[in-house]
Formats: C-alpha cells, sequence, structure tokens
C-alpha cells in the first residue's frame, strides 16, 4: 500500500478533510496530525516538501490558504505524489472554479467523493478529471 493518509489543513493548523486508508485510533488520529501539521507548517518555502516523520514520508504543497498532506511509505516516489496532489487540486478546480477552504468545507461530502474516486485503498486508481468528476456531476443533476 502506497498512500497512507490525506489530509487538507488551513494556514492556523485546523484540518478541513483527513482521509486514512490504514486503520488508527482517533487519539492516534489527532496526535500524528497535530505533529504533521506543526512540523509543515513551521517549514519555510525554501524548504523542500518531503518530511520524514515516524514511519512514513509527508509529501505537502500549499495552494492558497489550503495545505495538501499525503504520507506515504518510505519507498513511494515523491514527486509523483506531487503530480498526485496537483491533479487533485485541478480537478477540485474544474468542479468548484478555483477551490477554497469554505468550498471544501461547504461540499466535504463532494471533496471526499473525488479523494475516494481516485484513491482506493491507498492506491492511486484514476487520473482522468473527466471521470473523476463524471459521478458527481450526474449527482449534481439528479438534485
Amino acid at each position: 500500500m502506497g498512500i497512507r493518509f490525506i489530509l487538507m489543513v488551513n494556514k492556523q493548523g485546523q484540518t478541513r478533510l483527513a482521509q486514512y486508508f490504514e486503520y488508527l485510533t482517533l487519539e492516534e488520529r489527532r496526535t500524528l496530525e497535530g505533529e504533521i501539521v506543526r512540523k509543515c507548517l513551521a517549514r519555510n518555502e525554501q524548504q523542500c516538501s518531503f518530511v520524514e516523520h515516524r514511519t512514513y514520508k509527508i509529501v505537502y504543497r500549499r495552494y492558497a490558504s489550503l495545505f495538501f498532506l499525503v504520507g506515504v511509505d518510505n519507498e513511494e516516489n515523491e514527486l509523483a505524489i506531487l503530480e498526485f496532489i496537483h491533479l487533485l487540486v485541478e480537478t477540485m478546480d474544474r468542479h468548484f472554479g478555483n477551490v477554497c477552504e469554505l468550498d471544501i468545507m461547504f461540499h466535504l461530502e463532494k471533496a471526499h467523493f473525488m479523494l475516494e474516486e481516485m484513491v482506493m485503498n491507498g492506491c492511486i486508481v484514476e487520473t482522468s478529471k473527466a471521470n473523476i468528476l463524471a459521478p458527481i456531476q450526474l449527482m449534481d443533476k439528479t438534485s
């Protein structure tokens, strides 16, 4: 399994979306998120976007006011994960039109649905924006 978790966090360190692909208790998740967020938000723009934490490799990227953090196995390709983060942002941009923190907060189920279309059991299974958004557009038409 490659991807262990995906987090979307604002500049204040508040988690806006969390998706885990391995079992952790709520207390373990809360502790892990706090440690990782503090570590990543403390870094400056000149430092690389990869951090090792516990048994994870954290790949992160900042877009406007949101940080996208992905925890992966140590064998995972960091550049491929950066591309995955970019694809996720582009897909959300296409649907929401310049995605922001409020889009995630008010349409959390759609954000989770996009992630579930892209990642299954920690493996990236879909990279086509059209294929990712097609079920969401169908749901929007019916409601």
